[in-house]
C-alpha cells in the first residue's frame, strides 16, 4: 500500500472516529449521569449505591488484563473491539426493560447488568487506545483529541440535558423516563459499531521477545515513569472516588432537588469541558501534557470543597463549570502522556496495566464510600458534606507526595505557570501537517 492511500485510509479513520465519539457521546450522555438516579428510583440503599459504582471498576480491572490476550488472540485490534461493542450495545436494552420485569429485585438486577455494560465499554479501550495512537501522530494529540473531545463533551451536554427534561416531563411515570433514555443509548451505540467498523486499522506492531510480560509490568510499576504515573492516577482516582458516587445523592436526596435542576448542574461540567478543552489541547502540544497535569492535579481538590460553600443552584452550577475545565485539561493530558510513554509494540499491554490500576482505584474508593458515608458525622447539616472534605484532603496528599517522582518524555517549551495559563500557544514545526 502506497504511502499516499496510507494517509488518505488515516484521515478517512479520524474523520470517522469524530462522528464515532459523537454517538458513542449521546449515549454516555443518556446514561452516564442517570444512573444513579435510576437505582434511587428503584428504591437503592447508601451501600448499595456504593456497590453501583465499586463492582463494575473492580471487573473493570480485570477484564483490562484479558484485553491483550484478546488481540493477540485475533490477530487485530478491530477484530477484537467489534463483537464486544455490539454486547455493550444490547446491554443497555436489557436495563431498559428491569423496571417492568424486575421491579422488587431491579436493584441488584442493574449492579449485575451495569457490570456488563461497563466491561464491555471499558475492555475494548486498550485496543482502541493502541490503534489511535497508531492513528494520530505525537505532535498533534493535543489537538486532534481536543478537537474530538469538544464534539463529545457537546453532545453528551445536548443528550444529558435532554434526557433530564425527558425524566422531569414524566415525572409521575418516571420509568416511561428511563425506558426511552436507555432505548435510545441502544441505538447510539449501534451507530457507533458502524462507524468503528469502517475503521483503517494500521499494521499491528509485532511484540518483541524481551518484552515485559502484564505480569512484571504490575510488580515492577515504580521502576519506571510510566508505571510511577500509573500509580499517581490510581491514588487520584480513589481520592475522588471517595465522594464521587454521592454528588448525586446529595443534590438529589439531601437538597431534593428537581431533574430539571439536577440536569442543569450535572451538565455545566460538561459545558466547562466543551469551553477550555480547546485550551488545553493546544497549551498540551506546546508545553507537553506533564505541564498540564501538574498544574490540573492541584486544581481537583479545591472542587469538592467548593461544594461547602452554598446550596444555590447557580453558585453550584458555577463550581461544576470549574471541576469541569480543571477535568477536561486533566484527563486530556493523562490519555495523552499514556500514549507518549508507551512503546507501540507493547501499547496494548500497557494501557490494560494503566486502566487496570486505575480501575481497582476508583472501585476501593467507591467501595469505601458507600461503606464509611452513613456512619460519617455531620458537617453543617449533611453527613455527605464530611465525605467531600475527606475526599478533598486526600487527594491533595497525593498530589504533594507523588507528582515529585514522575518526568515529561517530550522535547516541549519550559514555561512557567503563569505563561502557560496567559501566554498563547505556539505549535512547533511541522505542526500544521501532522494530521
Amino acid at each position: 500500500m502506497s504511502n499516499y492511500t496510507t494517509r488518505l485510509k488515516v484521515r478517512k479513520s479520524l474523520k470517522l472516529s469524530v462522528m464515532d465519539g459523537a454517538v458513542y457521546s449521546a449515549m454516555v450522555g443518556l446514561t452516564q449521569n442517570y444512573i444513579t438516579p435510576f437505582a434511587l428510583a428503584l428504591k437503592a440503599t447508601s451501600e448499595q449505591i456504593g456497590l453501583l459504582s465499586s463492582i463494575p471498576q473492580f471487573t473493570i480491572a480485570l477484564s483490562q488484563l484479558a484485553a491483550p490476550v484478546l488481540v493477540e488472540k485475533t490477530g487485530s485490534r478491530k477484530r477484537m473491539i467489534l463483537p464486544i461493542v455490539f454486547v455493550h450495545s444490547a446491554n443497555w436494552l436489557l436495563v431498559f426493560l428491569l423496571p417492568y420485569f424486575f421491579r422488587n429485585s431491579g436493584v441488584w438486577w442493574l449492579i449485575g447488568l451495569y457490570t456488563v455494560s461497563t466491561v464491555a465499554d471499558a475492555i475494548v479501550l486498550p485496543a482502541w487506545g493502541s490503534m489511535m495512537a497508531d492513528l494520530v501522530h505525537e505532535d498533534v494529540r493535543g489537538r486532534y483529541f481536543s478537537f474530538r473531545n469538544r464534539i463529545m463533551t457537546f453532545t453528551m451536554l445536548v443528550f444529558s440535558l435532554g434526557a433530564g427534561f425527558l425524566l422531569q416531563l414524566f415525572t409521575h411515570n418516571v420509568f416511561v423516563g428511563f425506558a426511552i433514555i436507555f432505548g435510545s443509548a441502544t441505538l447510539f451505540r449501534s451507530f457507533s459499531l458502524y462507524f468503528l467498523s469502517r475503521m483503517y486499522e494500521p499494521p499491528l506492531a509485532q511484540r518483541k521477545p524481551n518484552d515485559a510480560t502484564l505480569f512484571r509490568m504490575l510488580t515492577n510499576l515504580w521502576s519506571t515513569n510510566i508505571g510511577r504515573f500509573t500509580i499517581f492516577i490510581g491514588l487520584t482516582l480513589f481520592a475522588v472516588l471517595v465522594s464521587g458516587p454521592f454528588f448525586s445523592v446529595y443534590m438529589l436526596r439531601d437538597l431534593k432537588l428537581d431533574y430539571v435542576t439536577y440536569t442543569l448542574i450535572v451538565s455545566s461540567t460538561t459545558i466547562g469541558s466543551i469551553i477550555s478543552l480547546r485550551f488545553w489541547g493546544r497549551r498540551a502540544d506546546w508545553a507537553g501534557n506533564l505541564r498540564i497535569i501538574r498544574l490540573t492535579a492541584w486544581l481537583l481538590p479545591v472542587i469538592p470543597f467548593l461544594w461547602l460553600v452554598s446550596v444555590n443552584p447557580w453558585y453550584l452550577i458555577a463550581a461544576n463549570m470549574f471541576g469541569g475545565f480543571a477535568w477536561s485539561g486533566f484527563n486530556l493530558s493523562t490519555s495523552n502522556f499514556v500514549y507518549d510513554n508507551s512503546d507501540p509494540a507493547s501499547r496494548t499491554r500497557q494501557l490494560a496495566v494503566f486502566n487496570c490500576i486505575a480501575s481497582v482505584s476508583a472501585s476501593l474508593g467507591a467501595l469505601a464510600s458507600g461503606y464509611i458515608a452513613p456512619h460519617l458525622p455531620a458537617l453543617m447539616g449533611y453527613q455527605l458534606r464530611t465525605l467531600f472534605v475527606v475526599s478533598g484532603v486526600l487527594n491533595a496528599i497525593i498530589v504533594f507526595l507523588m507528582l515529585r517522582y514522575i518526568s515529561e518524555v517530550r522535547h516541549v517549551s519550559q514555561i512557567g505557570a503563569f505563561s502557560l495559563l496567559i501566554g498563547r500557544a505556539t505549535p512547533g514545526k511541522g505542526y500544521q501537517n501532522r494530521l
